[in-house]
C-alpha cells in the first residue's frame, strides 16, 4: 500500500498517462475536461438559443465519467491519502511568497492566504477570484480547450494548435508569476 501513498516518479505516471491516451486514440475519443462544460450547456437546452451549443451531447456521455472519476479521485486523495509532507517546495519560492504576504504551506498543499476561508471576507480577494474565473473560462474557449486537453491530448496527437496553446500557457504562467502576482499581493 505504501506505493499508493507516495509521489510516483515521472516515468511511471507519464507512462500511465501515455497508455490512457493510446487507449483513447484507439477507441476514437478525445480527452478534455472543458468539453464537458459545453456538453452540460447543450444538455440543458441552450442549443435551441445558441448555435455553439447545438450538437449531439450524447456522443460525449463517456467523458462525464472522466469528470466524475476525477472528482472522486481528488476526494479520496485529499481525505484518505493526503500526505503533503512529501511535497517539497523550493525555499526560494517560500521566501518570495512570504514577501508578498502569502504564508508557507506548512504541511498543507495550498497556502491559507490564497485558499483559506478568509478569502471570502476580502472584497479584493473575491474580485481576484471572479476576474480569474472569467479569464480562465474565456481563455479555455478561446484556446479551444483547457491546459489538460491541449498539453496531454493535443500534444500526444501531435496537433500544432495544441503546441502553440501550451507555449502560450507557459508564457502566461511566467508573466503571472513574475510580474502580475507581485502587483496583486
Amino acid at each position: 500500500m505504501n506505493i499508493i501513498f507516495q509521489t510516483w516518479p515521472w516515468y511511471v505516471s507519464g507512462f500511465l498517462i501515455g497508455m490512457v491516451m493510446l487507449s483513447l486514440i484507439y477507441f476514437g475519443k478525445n480527452f478534455g475536461m472543458s468539453t464537458n462544460l459545453q456538453s452540460l450547456c447543450s444538455m440543458t437546452g441552450l442549443g435551441k438559443r445558441i448555435d455553439y451549443f447545438n450538437f449531439d451531447w450524447k456522443a460525449n456521455r463517456w467523458n462525464f465519467l472522466v469528470v466524475l472519476g476525477a472528482m472522486a479521485g481528488g476526494f479520496v486523495a485529499v481525505h484518505f491519502m493526503g500526505d503533503p509532507s512529501n511535497v517539497s517546495i523550493n525555499p526560494k519560492t517560500i521566501v518570495q511568497l512570504s514577501q508578498m504576504g502569502i504564508d508557507a504551506p506548512n504541511g498543507q498543499l495550498m497556502p491559507d492566504a490564497l485558499f483559506g476561508s478568509q478569502v471570502w471576507q476580502s472584497p479584493k480577494s473575491i474580485f481576484i477570484l471572479l476576474i480569474g474565473g472569467v479569464l480562465i473560462g474565456f481563455g479555455t474557449r478561446y484556446a479551444g480547450g483547457c491546459t489538460s486537453g491541449h498539453a496531454i491530448s493535443g500534444l500526444s496527437n501531435l496537433q500544432l494548435p495544441s503546441l502553440k496553446a501550451v507555449i502560450g500557457f507557459f508564457i502566461g504562467g511566467l508573466i503571472m508569476a513574475h510580474f502580475l502576482l507581485p502587483l496583486l499581493f
